[in-house]
């Protein structure tokens, strides 16, 4: 992709994040204005740029990662998402972040530029923050691609 055509779909995927910004933490929501938890949100953000999730969400419980001691959050970025170098993640990319070394990945934010990112924090509403104390739980970034169309998927002649 050109650097043009990113920096329009970072633009794009920041100006969802905002438009949640408000919306209360609700642990498994991902509704605008009503509920949403830091997960809910990049669903929604998804939502808004590609219609329909790329899988369903199954049900999970504040504690899953510890739980299962799965980096299941990591996995499913790594299926939907394109990983990008800590060091290059741009405004538009999401951040995983582990809440001690070597635990899986627990939380995510969307990258906003300027050092900030919109996320939904338990016990807040979704809200646009410095990532600075976050920076030592930055786990990875990813990026969000752009729409795929079935000419893209080799399902129809150019």
């Amino acid at each position: 992709m050109n650097p043009s055509g990113q920096d329009a779909l970072g633009r794009a995927i920041v100006a969802e994040a905002r438009s949640w910004i408000g919306t209360p933490y609700v642990h498994g929501a991902s509704l605008k204005g009503a509920g949403c938890d830091c997960l809910g949100l990049v669903r929604g953000v998804w939502r808004a740029l590609h219609g329909e999730e790329p899988e369903p969400t199954p049900p999970y419980s504040p504690d899953w990662a510890e739980a299962t001691g799965r980096d299941v959050l990591t996995l499913a970025a790594e299926r939907h998402l394109a990983r990008v170098p800590l060091d290059r993640a741009e405004a538009g990319d999401v951040l995983l972040f582990r809440w001690r070394a070597g635990a899986p990945a627990k939380h995510l934010g969307v990258a906003t530029g300027g050092g900030r990112m919109v996320h939904a924090h338990d016990g807040a509403r979704v809200c646009e923050v410095a990532i600075g104390v976050w920076t030592r739980r930055l786990s990875g970034a990813f990026r969000i691609p752009a729409r795929r169309t079935p000419l893209d998927e080799g399902r129809l002649d150019p």
